[in-house]
This record gives structure tokens, sequence and C-alpha cells, in this order.
């Protein structure tokens, strides 16, 4: 395989959201041999059935990076004990119609930041229950949970916990060594 492409998908619309900028945290921390590309979810509608047959172009351009990339990284904040809505939403869409998911066996990451002291356990327990039915083989250790991230960020968004950052590198690399061994990886060229 060559240069392994991860997608960083952040749970956020929020323009200063910490989950964002851990991703950019993350993208300074990608192994060498691999690359992190983020992408936006800004002008993705609220996921309706009845438009599946003639997706949005957000929605195909969402779902062609999906399938481009070998693997996925979410950065999820947590929402009243869970996944924030925009993060399901896109989820949905892109697993969408029947039998065309991009997820399938896509290996993914997890990671979040809160200002809470637990740092997104319980979203990031309700993601990982997501991703088994979209049958997306998942990172299981170590998980970042990035708990007071007002004080885990400077004012410009850069993580300054080196215990966190050293996490996030471990992490990532776990994540290319999955992505590299995965065989129901199904990365479509584009």
């Amino acid at each position: 395989m060559d240069e392994i492409k991860i997608l960083g998908i952040v749970g956020s619309l929020r323009k200063d959201s910490y989950n964002h900028f851990a991703l950019k945290a993350a993208q300074e921390l990608v192994p060498d041999g691999a690359v992190l590309k983020l992408i936006e979810l800004h002008g993705i509608p609220v996921f309706n059935q009845d438009t599946e047959m003639a997706m949005p172009a957000a929605v195909l351009e969402f779902k062609r990076q999906i399938l481009a990339a070998d693997a996925i990284l979410f950065a999820t904040p947590e929402y009243n004990y869970s996944v924030a809505g925009v993060l399901k939403n896109v989820i949905d869409w892109a697993s969408r119609p029947y039998g065309e998911s991009a997820w399938t066996g896509k290996p993914a990451a997890l990671m979040g930041a809160s200002t809470g002291s637990l740092g997104t356990a319980r979203a990031q327990c309700h993601l990982r229950q997501i991703l088994v039915s979209l049958d997306m083989p998942t990172v299981n250790q170590p998980e970042v949970m990035i708990g007071n991230a007002s004080q885990r960020f400077d004012p410009e968004g850069r993580l300054t916990d080196e215990p966190i950052r050293k996490n996030i590198q471990t992490l990532l690399a776990a994540l290319v060594q999955l992505a590299k061994t995965s065989p129901t990886n199904t990365r479509q060229p584009v």
C-alpha cells in the first residue's frame, strides 16, 4: 500500500471547536508514510431518506472523500451524553442508500475533546456502537479523551499537553497499522 490516506472528521461545526484543534494537532503528529486530511461538514443537509437516491452534491463529495481514504479519524464532542447531531447526520448520509455504505470495512480511530472532565467518554462509547453497525474495524487502544480542554489548548488552538500529544501519536500509529493490515479496507480510486 502506498501512502496511507487518513480522513479526519470533526463532529462539530463550531469555528473554534476543541475537536477541530485536536485534529489539527493530529495532522502534526501523523506517522511517516501517512497523511491526514481534514474535511468540513458545512453545507451537508439534514438526512432525509426521501432524497437518498438523488443525494445532494455536498453529500456525494463527502462520500467520495471517504471512499478515497484508507482510514478515518473521528474527533467527536459530547452533547447530552452522546455524539453531536451533525456527526450522526453525516454518518447516516454516507451509509445510504442501503448496500452502498462508504463506511464498510473502513478502519477508524476515535478521539474527542470536552471542557468537562470525562473528555467525551460517553460520546465515544456511542460512536463505537455506531461503527460496529457499519462494519468498521476500530482501534481500541489508546483511548484519547481530552478532558478539561480549555486548559489543554493555547489561545491559538494549539494542543499544549505533551502526554495527550503522545497519546494521539500512538493512536495514529495504531490506525495506520490497522489500515495496512485490514483485509476489508475498501479504498476506491477517485
